[in-house]
């Protein structure tokens, strides 16, 4: 219904359009993607993201897959009109390869702009949130408080996160002092392996201890281990992609600007996370 009230919107403003001329610069990217959408040219985006983070992408208790994230990109989706979303849920783990072989168009999952990440992936370039990397333990725990104070322990994380990254650099360099455990795709029990001792440690962003831990059993501890911007993911080297990628950045700053982006923070997360 969306689609096709601005496909008709942008029909009537077509004559509007065609009688400014050639000399119209500013919004004239905007007029581009109305035309293109009133002759009928809506592309279809492959959105991938999870299910089992909570706030972010989750399914909640009316079997809704919903979230920051998610709702972030249905807010997008509204804004471009060329574009139609299709978003789609697959494990964290599976996301950049799924992004790699085509069988989707970009990912929203919380992801973080790394070196790694940056030499075969696309990123855009404005971002929708900033977080800071943190230690989290039982809050009874105070034997742990760095990454030296990890060794011979045992860390829980998810398979190809920025958390994994973290753990997996400071191994290259210390012979593999930390026992990582990866958990299967993005497990809800990390709670209960730390309170039971069945993992000593994990790390996370650092909005998401309150939303992992409601009743508050776990805790941070210890400085950041890291920071970053959260964006979107794309392939790279592809022209489209990159087309996608600065309609994105567009929108995102509309949101920016207009207050929606910190008001749908604070709703999922509990506070303005999108500036540094």
């Amino acid at each position: 219904m969306k689609k096709s009230f601005a496909i008709a919107m942008a029909f009537l403003l077509t004559g509007v359009i065609a009688g400014c001329g050639s000399g119209a610069k500013d919004g004239e990217g905007a007029q581009a993607s109305t035309a293109s959408a009133a002759q009928g040219e809506v592309k279809k985006i492959i959105v991938g993201t999870g299910t089992g983070f909570p706030k972010v992408c989750f399914i909640d208790e009316n079997g809704k897959l919903t979230g920051f994230d998610v709702e972030l990109v249905r807010i997008i989706d509204e804004r471009l009109p060329e574009y139609e979303f299709d978003i789609q849920t697959q494990e964290f783990s599976n996301l950049l390869l799924s992004l790699e072989t085509k069988k989707i168009d970009f990912v929203a999952h919380e992801m973080e702009e790394n070196p790694e990440r940056s030499a075969k992936y696309l990123f855009n370039k404005e971002p929708y949130a900033h977080w800071r990397n943190k230690i989290i333990v039982a809050k009874d725990n105070n034997t742990i408080h760095s990454l030296d104070d990890l060794k011979g322990k045992k860390v829980l994380t998810s398979a190809t996160s920025a958390q994994a990254q973290i753990l997996e650099s400071y191994n290259k360099e210390h012979d593999n002092a930390i026992n990582i455990v990866y958990q299967n795709g993005a497990a809800n029990d990390t709670v209960s392996q730390l309170t039971t001792g069945r993992v000593d440690a994990t790390l996370g962003a650092d909005f998401s201890l309150s939303l992992i831990d409601p009743q508050g059993k776990l805790k941070i501890t210890g400085e950041d281990l890291s920071e970053a911007d959260i964006l979107f993911v794309f392939r790279k080297d592809d022209p489209e992609e990159q087309k996608l990628a600065d309609a994105i950045d567009g929108v995102l700053k509309e949101l920016k600007s207009d207050g929606t982006l910190g008001k749908l923070s604070k709703e999922w997360l509990g506070s303005d996370f999108t500036a540094d």
